[in-house]
């Protein structure tokens, strides 16, 4: 039997990127899917997900900064399928700004996007899990911010470090519900917000700046998305039964090397 195997799962910024891979993975293993995003795509991903794997799949296109669409999704993915066991807090964003040339709008999107979209997420999917006897909610985070931090991502750095607050703290609070909470933390990913952050540094040629990145990363290659649906499917399943308000880092070893040029 598959490890999620008749689980219903609520995945937002689910049309691509990570938050697609989650879905796949976990479509994969046998889970039923709620899938959440801004754009119209999703609805295609979650045709495809459903021929794929013969799950079955409710598309929603809605927006995690709104509490009221949120509950109402959750509200009718209960009704279709009768519980929800699996949450994983995907959508966010990454916009590049120096900080003294930033304004309240970098901030805002960040902290609307990245912090309340979870907080209203979780909001409105936890009660559901209770009342389905227990579960596993996995936060997005990043290494960026709670560990390391370039220039241009003190917005982001920001909202990904609440993230681990955010975990640690719901995770004491839903233990005695039987709900486990764990954040992701990923280096380099290759996705289309990795994309979208390289045309910001350099719009003329930003795969040189992916390819830049590879280098410093002692596997000298970027994270697949897939790697990190497989980890996000293992935190949602019974094999990490024990793992509880942890900080999972997925990154290829990029945060450990102090330089790229010191050492033998």
């Amino acid at each position: 039997m598959s490890k999620l195997n008749g689980k219903v799962a609520f995945i937002t910024g689910a049309s691509k990127g990570m938050g697609k891979s989650h879905a796949t993975i976990y479509a994969k293993y046998g889970a039923n899917l709620i899938l959440v995003d801004l754009d119209e795509s999703i609805h295609e991903v979650a045709a495809d997900i459903q021929n794929t794997y013969g799950v079955e799949v409710l598309a929603q296109v809605a927006d995690v900064t709104d509490p009221q669409a949120m509950r109402l999704i959750a509200e009718k993915g209960m009704k279709r399928f009768g519980k929800l066991n699996a949450l994983v807090c995907n959508a966010g964003v990454c916009r590049l700004a120096k900080f003294l040339d930033s304004g309240d709008a970098e901030l805002d999107v960040h902290i609307n996007v990245n912090i309340k979209g979870a907080w209203h997420t979780a909001r409105a999917v936890l009660p559901h899990m209770i009342d389905s006897g227990g579960g596993s909610v996995v936060v997005m985070s990043s290494v960026t911010g709670d560990m390391t931090a370039d220039p241009g991502e003190v917005a982001y750095a920001l909202s990904k470090s609440a993230l681990i607050g955010f975990t640690k703290a719901l995770a004491v609070e839903m233990a005695p519900h039987n709900i486990r909470v764990n954040a992701i933390c990923p280096g380099f990913i290759w996705t289309p917000m990795a994309e979208q952050v390289a045309r910001q540094v350099n719009p003329d040629d930003p795969k040189s700046v992916l390819d830049e990145l590879a280098t410093a990363i002692p596997m000298k290659r970027l994270g697949r998305p897939d790697e990190v649906g497989e980890l996000s499917a293992f935190l949602a399943s019974e094999e990490s039964s024990y793992i509880n308000g942890a900080q999972i880092v997925i990154d290829g070893a990029s945060t450990i090397p102090e330089t790229v040029s010191v050492g033998m």
